[in-house]
C-alpha cells in the first residue's frame, strides 16, 4: 500500500486534537479521523499501528504549551516556582477538552523526563529533601488531574444539573489553589523540618 501523499505524523496529531475538542475524547476514533483528513482509515497505521499510540501522541502534543515554559533558574524562589508550575499544568490541561482524561494513563518521554530531572534538581538545592520533592510533584500532579476532571466534567452539563438545592456551586479554581496551598504548606513543614534536623547535627 502507497504511502499517503501529504500526511505527515503532525499533521494527523493536530487534526486529531482538533477532533477532540470538537466531539470529546468517547467519540475520538480512528475511523472519524480517517473521515476528517479525507483518507481511508488504514492509511493512519503508517503513523499509528493503534488508537493507544495516537492518543499517546496527542497527549504529549497537547501538553507543549507546559512542557515548553522555561525551566526554574537558580534566582527562583522554589514556593513560588511549585505553585506556577502546577498551575501551569492546570491552564494546560484545560486548553483542550477532555485534557485531564487525555493526558491521565500517558507517559513521559525522554524529554518530559529530563525536564522533570532538571526540576528535581533545582528543589533539591533549594533544599527539599529529594523524598519530599518527589511525593510533592507527584501529589501536586495527580491533584491538579483531578481536579480538571471534576471541572471538565461540570463544563458538558447544564447549569444546576443533578445538584443538591442546598449545596453550593464549586469555584474550581479557588478550590484548585486551596488545595495547592495545603500541598505546599506540608512540603515547607518537610523542609523545616529538615532543617531543624541538619542544624541539630551541627
Amino acid at each position: 500500500m502507497p504511502r499517503p501523499p501529504k500526511l505527515d505524523r503532525a499533521t494527523v496529531v493536530g487534526e486529531a486534537l482538533d477532533l477532540l475538542d470538537e466531539v470529546g475524547l468517547s467519540a475520538v476514533s480512528t475511523r472519524a479521523l480517517a473521515k476528517r483528513l479525507g483518507v481511508e482509515q488504514p492509511s493512519l497505521y503508517w503513523h499509528f499501528r493503534k488508537k493507544e499510540d495516537l492518543l499517546g501522541a496527542m497527549a504529549e502534543a497537547a501538553m507543549a504549551p507546559h512542557s515548553e515554559a522555561p525551566l526554574p533558574t537558580s534566582a527562583d524562589d522554589w514556593r513560588a516556582w511549585f505553585l506556577e508550575n502546577t498551575r501551569s499544568f492546570r491552564r494546560t490541561l484545560l486548553l483542550r477538552r477532555d485534557g485531564a482524561r487525555l493526558h491521565a494513563g500517558s507517559f513521559p518521554g525522554e524529554a518530559d523526563l529530563a525536564r522533570l530531572a532538571a526540576k528535581m534538581a533545582f528543589l533539591t538545592a533549594s533544599g527539599v529533601p529529594e523524598r519530599a520533592a518527589q511525593m510533592a510533584m507527584l501529589t501536586a500532579s495527580r491533584f491538579t488531574v483531578g481536579s480538571v476532571l471534576e471541572e471538565q466534567s461540570d463544563m458538558g452539563q447544564a447549569p444546576g444539573a443533578d445538584r443538591m438545592p442546598d449545596v453550593p456551586q464549586i469555584d474550581h479554581q479557588s478550590a484548585f489553589e486551596a488545595g495547592m496551598a495545603l500541598i505546599l504548606s506540608g512540603l515547607v513543614q518537610q523542609v523545616e523540618r529538615q532543617r531543624c534536623a541538619v542544624r541539630r547535627l551541627v
